[in-house]
C-alpha cells in the first residue's frame, strides 16, 4: 500500500512540474513572437529532447552527445522558467532571445536526430538459469583381445648332414726306452688300485704332452 501511495505522489509532482515547465516554455515562445500552434510547439520540443538524452544516458552512461544535449535541453528548459518568472520583461524582449527561440527547432531536430541514429552499446548475454549439468561419469571400454591370426604350418627344418668325423690324429712316435717306462708305471697302477691306468695319471707320473701321453696309454691297452 505504502509503495502504491509513493509511485502515485512521484507521479503527481512529475505532471504538476511538467505543466509548469510547459506554461513557461509556451509564455517565451509566445512572447518572443511565436504565436498560435507554434507556442505550443516548443515546449514537446524542448522536453523530448531532454526525454531522448536521458534515455540514452541510461543505455549508455558514457556517451558525451547523450549528456551534451540533455544540458542544452535541461538549460532551455530552466532558462525559460527562469526568464517568465519575472526576470525578463515579456512586453518588450530582447532581440538575441527571438533569435535563440527561432533557432531551437534546428537545434532540437539536430540533437534529436543524432541521439536517434547513435549506435546502441552491444548489451552483455544474460545469463539465462539453466540445470546445472552434472558431469557423465568416466567410462573405460574394454575390449576382447582379437584372436591372434593363424600362422602357416612352419615348413620342416632340412635334415641337418650328419657330422663328419674328425680326422685321426696322426700318431706320435713313442721312444722304446719311454714305452718301457710307462709299462712299468702301468703295472704298478693296476697293482695298487686295480684297474688300468688312465692317459691323465699316465701324463702325471711321466710328465710328457697329453698327445704322447694318449699315444702311449693307446699302446699300452
Amino acid at each position: 500500500m505504502s509503495r502504491t501511495l509513493r509511485l502515485d505522489a512521484v507521479l503527481v509532482q512529475a505532471v504538476i512540474a511538467g505543466a509548469l515547465s510547459f506554461a513557461h516554455l509556451h509564455d517565451l515562445a509566445a512572447a518572443a513572437g511565436q504565436d498560435g500552434w507554434k507556442a505550443w510547439a516548443y515546449p514537446v520540443s524542448v522536453d523530448l529532447l531532454l526525454v531522448a538524452a536521458w534515455r540514452r544516458m541510461r543505455t549508455d552512461a558514457d556517451n558525451r552527445d547523450a549528456w551534451l544535449w540533455f544540458a542544452i535541453a535541461l538549460v532551455a528548459s530552466l532558462g525559460a522558467n527562469v526568464a517568465t518568472a519575472g526576470l525578463l520583461d515579456l512586453n518588450n524582449v530582447p532581440p538575441w532571445l527571438r533569435i535563440l527561440v527561432a533557432g531551437w527547432p534546428a537545434l532540437a531536430f539536430l540533437g534529436g536526430t543524432l541521439l536517434a541514429h547513435a549506435p546502441a552499446p552491444a548489451r552483455e548475454p544474460e545469463p539465462t538459469d539453466q540445470p546445472e549439468v552434472e558431469p557423465a561419469p568416466d567410462v573405460t571400454v574394454e575390449r576382447a583381445p582379437e584372436p591372434a591370426p593363424e600362422l602357416p604350418p612352419a615348413e620342416p627344418a632340412p635334415q641337418s648332414a650328419p657330422p663328419e668325423p674328425a680326422p685321426d690324429r696322426p700318431a706320435v712316435p713313442v721312444p722304446p726306452a719311454l714305452l718301457d717306462h710307462a709299462q712299468k708305471i702301468a703295472d704298478a697302477h693296476q697293482a695298487q688300485t686295480g684297474s688300468p691306468i688312465d692317459s691323465a695319471t699316465l701324463r702325471s707320473r711321466l710328465g710328457v704332452p697329453p698327445a704322447l701321453a694318449d699315444a702311449i696309454a693307446v699302446q699300452l691297452a
